[in-house]
């Protein structure tokens, strides 16, 4: 899209003056260094299923073990792959997650696995044989499943899925799910290097190349080695947390739910979250090739995208003084636009989860410094101005510098060396807080907000 490339800047940098004390507070830290625990951020569970744009767990552990206690009810509005719920769980504490990506419901089962048999190769294997002479059939309800396979490949990955789909769902199942997700996005035209579901002459070649070869060996090897590899990965994770098995906490999971008017079920002792980026919002657009082998349907999937940034009007705009200095330097009115979307919806999402935080309960929100147009938008600085007028106490913000960062080669990078550095800023609830969430939730009601709010989505992509 148009807008979305514009996003970007290639020349000069420039970033709104502010002469706020709170820089001064900036702590330089490097999470991988204060979390030397964790010297990978796939261990255990957390690889399992790919995600754009993941929470790397060191930040999310170093914010569990400085702002919570073991038993603390921890929220998360933007939980994306889950990984504040797997790390509160590994840490004995409770989580609360929301995401507007129905996925959260098929990635925690795996991901926060309270068996406590260790599970068999054997019988895994077993189930992988039966996949493979299985007759059964499940074709995805996409209208345009045809424009990303082959026939000869959606012949078999239809047949592995109708297995799939007609099997008891326990565990071992849904281990073998989890590897089809990611051998259907390999063997399908979609390019596989970068996040959104785009066909890439590329890929196209790969696969016509790929033809020529034994692929149906191929895909069935791919299949049982990451089957086999999530299998060890369940293993791990019950060997380590068997100890305290206990004392582990609960982790509730909302899928599918805008998080903006989600009824939070308990009050938190904490808010620990990364919202999405302002450059990339379409994380349903990046997934809905897993979600409709998953079994959802085209009109569900639609309308969950058109709740997305991109496609979502603001029903309010944000004020503070660095985002109204952005404003004026900011000459299009589709950036004005696009900007005001993300931080009312952002807004509306942290603000909602952080009125059902506890007196003194910290609010640790991770992001970058995107730009727009050029202009350095100071995602950390913005958040806490709004929310300490609304009387949370800004406590630090700490600067992670960004040491390597994988681009995506397959395509043109608008903003080659990416984002400097990431912030997580830390805030606390004070009591006033209660008033001003009492007249949020009270101007919602009035004006008729309902739990989802659906907006007109342009549909002008094949997929």
């Amino acid at each position: 899209m148009k807008e979305q490339l514009t996003l970007f800047h290639t020349d000069t940098e420039r970033a709104a003056q502010t002469d706020d004390p709170a820089s001064n507070k900036i702590e330089q830290v490097s999470f991988r260094e204060l979390v030397p625990e964790i010297s990978n951020t796939g261990y255990l569970t957390h690889a399992i299923f790919a995600y754009p744009a993941k929470f790397i767990p060191q930040v999310v552990r170093y914010a569990i073990t400085t702002y919570t206690k073991e038993g603390n009810w921890i929220v998360d509005p933007f939980a994306g792959s889950g990984t504040v719920g797997v790390e509160a769980y590994l840490c004995q504490r409770n989580a609360v997650l929301f995401d507007l990506n129905p996925l959260l419901n098929h990635i925690m089962p795996l991901k926060v696995y309270r068996g406590k048999e260790i599970l068999s190769e054997r019988h895994l294997h077993k189930l992988l044989d039966g996949m493979r002479e299985s007759t059964h059939r499940f074709m995805p309800a996409w209208s345009n499943v045809a424009y990303w396979y082959t026939p000869e490949v959606l012949e078999v990955l239809s047949r592995y899925w109708g297995f799939i789909h007609n099997t008891d769902n326990e565990i071992y199942a849904t281990i073998i799910k989890s590897a089809l997700l990611k051998v259907s996005k390999r063997f399908s035209y979609t390019e596989d290097r970068t996040p959104k579901l785009a066909r890439s002459k590329r890929k196209l070649k790969a696969i016509e190349e790929l033809l020529k070869e034994n692929w149906k060996q191929q895909l069935e090897e791919m299949t049982r080695s990451l089957s086999l590899k999530t299998l060890k990965d369940l293993n791990d994770f019950m060997i380590h947390t068997q100890p305290n098995l206990e004392h582990l906490g609960e982790v509730e999971f909302h899928g599918g739910i805008d998080s903006s008017y989600a009824s939070v079920p308990r009050e938190c002792e904490a808010l620990i979250t990364s919202p999405p980026y302002l450059q990339a919002q379409e994380y349903i657009r990046s997934t809905k090739m897993d979600l409709f082998w998953l079994g959802h349907t085209e009109e569900e999937i639609r309308e969950l995208s058109r709740l997305e940034i991109p496609y979502r009007k603001a029903d309010r705009l944000i004020q503070t003084e660095t985002l109204e200095k952005i404003r004026k330097m900011l000459t299009r009115d589709d950036l004005q636009k696009r900007l005001d979307s993300y931080f009312c919806h952002t807004v509306n999402a942290l603000e909602n989860s952080m009125n059902r935080l506890r007196p003194n309960a910290a609010a640790c929100i991770f992001v970058g410094n995107p730009r727009v147009d050029g202009i350095m938008v100071e995602l950390w600085r913005i958040l806490a101005e709004y929310f300490t007028e609304r009387g949370f106490v800004f406590e630090k913000v700490y600067e992670d510098k960004i040491k390597a960062r994988k681009l995506f080669g397959a395509r043109k990078n608008k903003n080659p060396d990416g984002m400097k550095s990431e912030f997580l800023l830390v805030l606390r609830k004070n009591a006033i807080c209660q008033t001003f969430a009492q007249q949020r939730e009270s101007s919602l009601q009035d004006e008729g907000f309902p739990q989802h709010v659906s907006r007109k989505s342009p549909d002008s992509d094949a997929s």
